[in-house]
């Protein structure tokens, strides 16, 4: 079954040009190397080839995780870090408290049962840790034409799950008390781009992604 699905998303990630490529054009990187700073113990899932890890690794121990070998075999290429090959679906080798940060970019869409890995997150985080991760906004602008079209609105067959800003918020609050979503990217109408200064309400609604950042304990989050 492991690999059968390191196949897949082999050949999902060389079809679709994967490898190199960021979802939202970087958008997210700013407030990753914000959040995240220097000198922690960071465990970085779904990983990929590095593309987006490269933005937090300097200064940082980080490891990575990936279902797809030939993205781990990328990654140390490109930043020399620690990975492990894991089908995040039922695998989880680390241990409670071991972690300063765990990220989780455009995963928990993948997942067959997203829940059952918060929970390992939230076990895995040290006291005041940090969980940072993205979700594609299914009901972006782009979506919402596409569903009056008639058409398939998310035609990623790897998307398992769709989530909304007040899904995602509900989700993550199931294991974490204290939650920030930031909508990033997306359009309010065709040429229309969604901008911070509006009201969170309106980005919530039409932004192509949503970054979090998530904890417990007793360590702030500024946005």
């Amino acid at each position: 079954m492991k690999e059968d699905l390191a196949l897949l998303y082999k050949e999902h990630h060389r079809q679709r040009g994967r490898y190199d490529y960021l979802f939202c054009q970087g958008e997210r990187i700013p407030w990753l190397s914000k959040w995240i700073g220097k000198g922690k113990r960071v465990l970085d899932l779904g990983c990929r080839d590095g593309a987006l890890t490269q933005a937090f690794a300097e200064g940082n121990e980080v490891i990575g995780v990936d279902v797809d070998p030939e993205a781990l075999r990328r990654i140390k290429e490109r930043l020399s870090i620690e990975t492990y090959w894991l089908d995040l679906n039922g695998e989880w080798p680390f241990a409670k408290d071991s972690f300063d940060v765990i990220v989780s970019c455009e995963l928990f869409e993948h997942l067959l049962f997203p829940a059952r890995l918060l929970g390992n997150i939230a076990l895995a985080l040290k006291e005041g840790g940090l969980s940072i991760g993205s979700v594609p906004n299914a009901f972006r602008l782009r979506n919402r034409i596409r569903f009056l079209q008639g058409e398939e609105f998310d035609k990623d067959p790897t998307h398992l799950h769709l989530f909304s800003y007040t899904k995602l918020q509900g989700f993550l609050e199931t294991s974490f008390s204290e939650v920030t979503i930031l909508p990033l990217g997306g359009h309010i109408a065709p040429l229309i781009p969604c901008h911070p200064a509006l009201p969170k309400r309106v980005g919530a609604l039409f932004a192509k992604d949503l970054l979090w950042c998530a904890t417990n304990g007793i360590r702030s989050i500024f946005v």
